[in-house]
C-alpha cells in the first residue's frame, strides 16, 4: 500500500514538472514571437505594433546612456525623417527565460543599419538585455537596456 502510494505521488509529481516545463516552452515561444514582431515594427516604423507591444511603463535604454518612455520611443522610430529609422535589424544568439507566468527576459545581440535624417548611414553591433510582461493575455516589452561588447 505505501509502495503504491509513493509511486503514485511520484507520478503526479512528474506530470506537475513536465507540465510546468510545456507551459515554460509555449511562454518561450510566444515572447520569441513578439520580439520578431518588434523587430518588424522597428523597421516599419508601425506606430501601432510599437504601441501594441510594449507596456505603458516602458523604459528603453540605448548603448549610448540615452533612456526613452513609450512614447520618446514609438516617436523616434515612426515617420520617413525619425531620428532613430533602421533600413534593418537582424537579431542573433537569442535566449528566452520564463521567470514565472508573467515575466520573461530576452537576450541577444542586434545588429542593424540606421538612416539618419541628414541621410546619413550608420551601424550598430550591440547586445540587448529586454525584460517582458504579460499583461491580458499578450506579451509586451516592459524595460529594455543596450550595451557595446568588448
Amino acid at each position: 500500500m505505501f509502495k503504491s502510494a509513493v509511486v503514485a505521488m511520484l507520478l503526479v509529481v512528474t506530470c506537475v514538472a513536465v507540465s510546468a516545463r510545456a507551459d515554460d516552452t509555449g511562454a518561450a515561444a510566444a515572447v520569441a514571437k513578439n520580439v520578431e514582431a518588434l523587430r518588424a515594427a522597428m523597421v516599419a516604423g508601425d506606430e501601432k505594433q510599437l504601441n501594441a507591444l510594449t507596456d505603458d511603463h516602458l523604459t528603453y535604454g540605448h548603448s549610448h546612456g540615452m533612456l526613452q518612455n513609450k512614447a520618446e520611443f514609438v516617436k523616434f522610430l515612426v515617420g520617413p525623417k525619425a531620428p532613430g529609422k533602421f533600413n534593418w535589424i537582424k537579431i542573433s544568439n537569442q535566449t528566452v527565460t520564463v521567470v514565472n507566468s508573467h515575466i520573461a527576459w530576452v537576450r541577444h545581440t542586434f545588429d542593424a543599419q540606421n538612416e539618419e535624417p541628414s541621410g546619413k548611414i550608420t551601424k550598430a553591433h550591440i547586445m540587448l538585455l529586454q525584460v517582458w510582461l504579460k499583461e491580458k493575455g499578450d506579451w509586451k516589452l516592459l524595460a529594455r537596456q543596450a550595451c557595446v561588447p568588448d
